[in-house]
């Protein structure tokens, strides 16, 4: 296990007498033998007893959780570096139960969380590490933000990654990070057209309409998933406001990264507000008269309208051209 592939972490136990640094890699947290001592308030010797135990008794292998990593280690005033055993979550967690120690509990539910958190962000702000004067958070902050600013994703995708990344209180399963996902979208959109995504369908979707009103879609012909998207109903004037205000904002972002300023969700729309204003632009009060739920609604109900008209339109073309059909005959 190479350390400097992977991220450090600061667990904290509960009543804030023991601080270890684990090691995050390879979609696992991992610790030493004596980190593992540590935590579980045991002696290294009955620790390795229950790792023996564990192998012995083929709950797991050494194999699959075992990695060894060059340690820094001081011996007798000398700097030495040697090769360490490290032990993954799995690992860690049989022990716990071994010991019967509540520390495990504790430690699983953490590891659990910060695991999940890395894999659905590929990124992790660690906020014990934040609060040191000598952590890099700021510096991986920046060049993460800055790839994505640079990327060819769509400007939604680059705002949604931005907050993500951004927000040291971010919980991506959380109900308040949807919430805010949505205030943060509508206000996007309402900067630009005085109405909220859902509204802007419920204003434009009309099945009757060339293309149901639509002026983008992702394929050669129209599709239900595509009247869901606000942003297809954007003219081509309010599509251009839209990316410039939102290329703007993630240059802000940018800036707050290099400034090394830790931000919060309620700080990212407090901010967003401010911006909005200084950009002159009509600020969102409230959520909107329109729900997802009903947005939807009418737009799967006017595309009905549209691929009824849609087949008629088909099937005259098809007898027009069976009516107009001309036998072409081979020259001999």
């Amino acid at each position: 296990m190479n350390e400097n592939k992977g991220q450090i972490l600061i667990y904290k136990t509960p009543i804030g007498t023991t601080e270890i640094e684990v090691n995050l890699y390879n979609e696992s947290v991992w610790l030493s033998l004596n980190q593992i001592s540590a935590l579980f308030q045991r002696d290294k010797s009955v620790i390795a007893k229950h790792i023996k135990n564990v192998f012995i008794e083929g709950e797991l292998t050494e194999s699959s959780t075992v990695a060894k990593n060059a340690t820094v280690q001081i011996e007798g005033g000398r700097r030495v570096s040697r090769e360490i055993d490290f032990y993954n979550l799995d690992m860690i967690i049989s022990v716990g139960y071994r010991v019967n120690s509540i520390q495990g509990t504790h430690f699983r539910i953490w590891a659990t969380r910060q695991l999940r958190e890395f894999m659905i962000k590929g990124f992790l702000i660690d906020d014990e590490k934040l609060k040191g004067t000598k952590s890099n958070y700021f510096d991986e902050l920046y060049d993460r933000v800055k790839s994505i600013r640079i990327s060819e994703k769509n400007f939604w995708q680059k705002i949604k990654d931005i907050f993500a990344f951004g927000s040291i209180d971010f919980e991506s399963d959380s109900e308040i990070a949807k919430t805010f996902f949505a205030t943060v979208q509508n206000m996007f959109h309402y900067a630009i057209h005085e109405h909220t995504a859902q509204e802007l369908i419920k204003e434009r979707a009309d099945g009757h309409k060339e293309n149901m009103g639509l002026n983008a879609w992702s394929g050669n012909e129209i599709t239900k998933d595509d009247t869901t998207i606000a942003k297809n109903y954007l003219t081509e004037l309010e599509l251009k406001r839209l990316n410039l205000l939102s290329d703007q904002f993630l240059s802000f972002a940018e800036l707050q990264s290099v400034e090394k300023r830790a931000m919060y969700m309620s700080t990212w729309v407090a901010k967003l507000i401010e911006f909005l204003k200084l950009n002159e632009k009509p600020i969102l009060q409230d959520a909107g008269k329109v729900s997802k739920s009903i947005g939807e609604q009418i737009a799967l109900s006017e595309f009905q309208k549209f691929e009824e008209i849609r087949k008629e339109e088909r099937q005259k073309l098809k007898k027009f051209l069976d009516k107009n059909a001309v036998d072409i005959v081979p020259e001999a």
